[in-house]
């Protein structure tokens, strides 16, 4: 049995499919709205209604239970630590009660690297591993850089102004992933469980790109001007909390995006096995122009 968090999710809901469609055993999901998941996809799992923060709910989820894959669901109303760690504790307990043996976490780069330490949102993201990996269970952490899915938040700016915004410097090259590759590789490890301790499995996506040639890309697939807004980060910091965001979370959010200029997601050499996945010029085809064009 395989029992999978936020089923709903970008990435649960992808990795999910993968595991229905590869019938290799039963899934389990929680989920707080069952409504939430489509008629097919019910009458092929088990549903646990809930939030896999609730240690009850989760002791339920897992009974019986070899395989979990866990995700923080976003939370902007609390700090950083609580909304990984303080979220996370409550599962450390149950794994250590039920015996499950294995899990795959959704987390990201930068271990290792000088930044870890202050890299808001990611140093939390870190320390959720290190407490999971604590219980003894065999752990995989998905080490991910930027989504390039973020870029659907900018659907609206780029229809309307042909204008993306971010923080990054404009001709730095990273890496960048998307959602269906992350779950792809979450769901190989949830298949073919033949491996032990703890680790991390970076998803870097096939290329490093710079905002500057993303928007040349984006430019060219979607037959219209777009151009790359840079954005201070105390200026994210304050527009988040303008959103409503714990003041914590919003400068975790800043200090992430500042790591990452200062290289927090280059700390991982590039291998065939880790840069596997849809370059952006074919996210952008695929997910990123019927978005704006719906």
């Amino acid at each position: 049995m395989i029992v999978v968090t936020t089923p709903s999710g970008a990435i649960g809901r992808q990795l999910l499919g993968l595991l229905l469609r590869a019938e290799a055993e039963p899934v389990r999901v929680i989920v707080r709205d069952p409504s939430r998941l489509p008629a097919d996809v019910r009458d092929q799992v088990e549903v646990v209604a809930g939030s896999h923060g609730d240690p009850e709910v989760l002791a339920r989820a897992l009974d019986g239970a070899a395989a979990l894959f866990w995700v923080v669901p976003p939370n902007g109303q609390v700090s950083p630590a609580a909304a990984w760690l303080d979220f996370t504790r409550p599962a450390a307990a149950v794994l250590a009660r039920h015996g499950v043996r294995h899990v795959v976490g959704v987390s990201a780069l930068g271990r290792g690297t000088p930044v870890a330490g202050r890299a808001g949102l990611v140093t939390a993201s870190l320390a959720m591993d290190d407490l999971i990996a604590s219980t003894g269970v065999a752990y995989r952490a998905l080490a991910n850089p930027s989504f390039m899915d973020n870029l659907l938040e900018d659907v609206e700016s780029l229809r309307a102004g042909g204008v993306w915004t971010g923080t990054a410097a404009p001709d730095r090259p990273a890496p960048a992933a998307a959602t269906r590759d992350i779950a792809a590789a979450g769901a190989r490890l949830l298949l073919h469980r033949d491996w032990t301790g703890s680790g991390e499995v970076p998803v870097l996506g096939p290329e490093d790109i710079s905002p500057i040639e993303m928007a040349q890309v984006m430019s060219e697939v979607l037959g219209r001007p777009i151009r790359y807004q840079r954005q201070l980060y105390e200026d994210l910091s304050a527009e988040l909390i303008g959103y409503g965001l714990d003041k914590d979370f919003a400068a975790g959010m800043a200090d992430m995006m500042r790591a990452k200029d200062d290289g927090l997601d280059a700390g991982v050499l590039r291998t065939p096995d880790n840069s596997l996945g849809m370059t952006f010029r074919q996210w952008c085809t695929d997910v990123l122009k019927p978005a704006v064009e719906q």
